[in-house]
């Protein structure tokens, strides 16, 4: 037995000295150089000196790009971690009830996820131009002849605008809750039925409850995808107009690459880092992340 155990751990550590080989040298060694350059003055074409907490005091006393920034960002992971998960259950639930119409609008709502994002961004830029939009075509088709609204790039309108670009889309939060719904046993809701439970009761009381720590894990999901954010809101706003749609993925692209000025943008990068932190812990308490359902 004591020789099997010891081939076995032979085995395990033969598997596991690749992956941890390649977490040490892809991200932690990054996150290591993320983090200790953030205390510099990191400047292309210029020496690299230590400037202490500099660049994390400029950025939260005197940069209003990045404090409009992290606002957006935490707005838009509040609000995936919600309203769209929230759309995306209630979209499983009902076809979950496998209607004559679930397949098709199964693999229609489909469709905007298994488009690249910046792609999308290209069709939304389209679909939403002033001059031969098609929402502005249709509104003018309607009786507002001389209508011609920037939805993208007007103040008032556009964080809305680039907000509804991936919000109602939850066919990632269906598909993984149409899954979990699946293995629960169909006795459960047979039992419930004759009981005279109906659909919403079912739903409420049955469905809901069991489906905790998927959602859960939706909710993860769904948020912290807003902290990658970059490639659909450059395509589109840029940020703008001013920094009404700019998130932390933009700020950082600007600075890194734009202004060349790394230590800065690492900074921003800590913070990003913390606050995708932040957001697992505070959902995975909300959700009771790995606890029984009972």
């Amino acid at each position: 037995m004591a020789l099997n155990t010891t081939k076995n751990i032979k085995w395990v550590i033969a598997f596991l000295v690749p992956t941890i080989l390649l977490f040490l040298f892809m991200y932690a060694f990054s996150l290591i150089i993320l983090f200790g350059s953030s205390f510099t003055d990191w400047t292309l074409g210029m020496k690299v000196s230590f400037t202490g907490l500099r660049n994390y005091l400029e950025l939260f006393t005197d940069n209003e790009d990045f404090l409009k920034s992290v606002f957006n960002t935490v707005v838009w992971i509040g609000l995936q971690a919600t309203v769209h998960v929230t759309i995306g259950v209630t979209v499983a639930l009902i076809l979950a009830r496998r209607e004559f119409y679930w397949k098709f609008v199964r693999t229609v709502y489909m469709i905007p996820n298994i488009i690249s994002s910046a792609a999308l961004g290209m069709m939304f830029l389209c679909f939403l131009n002033p001059d031969f939009g098609a929402l502005n075509s249709i509104i003018r088709l309607a009786g507002q002849k001389d209508f011609s609204q920037n939805w993208l790039m007007d103040y008032k309108t556009s964080f809305f605008t680039v907000t509804m670009m991936w919000l109602p889309f939850a066919a990632v939060v269906t598909i993984l809750v149409l899954a979990e719904l699946a293995a629960i046993p169909e006795s459960i809701f047979e039992s419930a039925r004759v009981d005279g439970a109906t659909e919403l009761g079912i739903n409420l009381h049955i469905s809901l409850p069991m489906l905790r720590n998927i959602i859960g894990t939706c909710a993860i999901l769904a948020g912290t995808s807003m902290l990658q954010k970059l490639d659909m809101i450059l395509m589109t706003t840029g940020g703008g107009p001013g920094n009404r749609t700019m998130n932390l993925p933009i700020f950082i692209y600007q600075n890194a690459l734009k202004d060349n000025n790394f230590g800065l943008a690492n900074a921003a990068g800590v913070t990003l880092i913390l606050i995708g932190i932040v957001t697992v812990w505070i959902i995975s308490r909300a959700f009771r992340m790995g606890h029984s359902n009972t």
